[in-house]
């Protein structure tokens, strides 16, 4: 009998260890697949190329992640990035709204207010007007896409100042400045999460918005501080992104909800709300990045990739909708 039980407890923290680990030895299998197919795969040039197309969407992730936790998810993420982008990139070069050239960090400020209204805007209609979010953040997507395409006339903006240059391009200790943005702000974010009452509050919403009501929580109030902090986290990507690539274009953002959640799911947290780590999200983005990197290493036809990643997301959501259906 002693046995036996020992024998379950054993088989029950090695079911534990993987799911909790199962990401970082999907990384570590993609990691030695790839290399046995590409000499460059793991080169330090290739993983720094990694690490910074990983930071950016990894910051808009975090946005979602906890949006995700709420039970709710954000369909215009991306494009508001481009819009704030789009702006505080005139701000910064005296074009278009602007009239003279702004301080670039006074633009920054700019942006990423901005952004953070449009997160205002989506808790608003979700939280308190009562539309779904699907709705509420598809229009503001659309929106946002077309006040950029607007104000921009459709035309990227180059050569941004160089007083930002280091949020994307700039390195600590041969580390990227943006991966360490990356880190600070999933460090912060999974000490919150945990350690405080207003983030074990978001997981409640999202476990149960009746059952966090009656035990006096304001359902309202978490749900659109959640919208709003993705929508800052958006901003703040945007900041980073357009600082590495040097410009600025309706094309900043592209799809960067879509990786989100996909990123989030991959990494733990739950379509159903109230479940899962912030921290693993940030290793599902560096998860799939690193596929598609090294897909694109061996040659693989990024029209292919594309189909591959609708079906990297099918899979991810199916495996947390069943994983779910087996807690019930």
């Amino acid at each position: 009998m002693a046995e036996t039980m020992r024998h379950s407890s054993i088989r029950k923290v090695a079911k534990l260890m993987i799911k909790e680990y199962m990401v970082i030895i999907g990384i570590i299998l993609l990691s030695i697949v790839f290399s046995l197919s590409s000499p460059y795969f793991l080169t330090w040039d290739n993983w720094k190329n990694i690490l910074l197309q990983s930071s950016t969407v990894a910051i808009v992730a975090l946005g979602q992640a906890i949006i995700l936790l709420t039970g709710n998810f954000d369909l215009s993420l991306g494009r508001n990035l481009c819009l704030a982008s789009c702006v505080g990139a005139l701000l910064m070069k005296g074009q278009g709204i602007a009239t003279v050239a702004w301080n670039p960090w006074l633009a920054a400020i700019i942006m990423i207010c901005l952004a953070a209204f449009v997160g205002l805007c989506n808790g608003l209609l979700t939280a308190y007007v009562g539309l779904p979010a699907f709705i509420a953040t598809l229009g503001t997507q659309y929106i946002c896409y077309g006040v950029a395409k607007l104000i921009t006339s459709a035309t990227p903006i180059p050569k941004l100042p160089d007083a930002i240059g280091f949020l994307g391009r700039g390195f600590l200790l041969s580390i990227p400045v943006s991966v360490i943005i990356m880190l600070g702000l999933y460090a912060f974010a999974q000490f919150f999460s945990i350690k405080t009452r207003m983030g074990r509050n978001l997981y409640a919403v999202g476990g149960s918005k009746e059952a966090a009501f009656f035990t006096g929580i304001n359902v309202k109030k978490y749900t659109l501080f959640a919208f709003v902090i993705a929508g800052t986290l958006a901003g703040i990507g945007g900041l980073v992104l357009m600082s590495r690539l040097n410009s600025v274009s309706l094309s900043n953002g592209q799809n960067y909800e879509f990786d989100a959640v996909i990123g989030s799911i991959i990494g733990g947290i739950s379509l159903a709300g109230g479940k899962g780590k912030l921290i693993g999200t940030m290793l599902g983005v560096i998860f799939l990045i690193t596929l598609f990197n090294g897909m694109s290493q061996i040659g693989i036809d990024p029209f292919i990739q594309d189909v591959l990643k609708g079906f990297v997301l099918v899979i991810a959501i199916t495996i947390d909708v069943l994983s779910n259906k087996k807690r019930t």
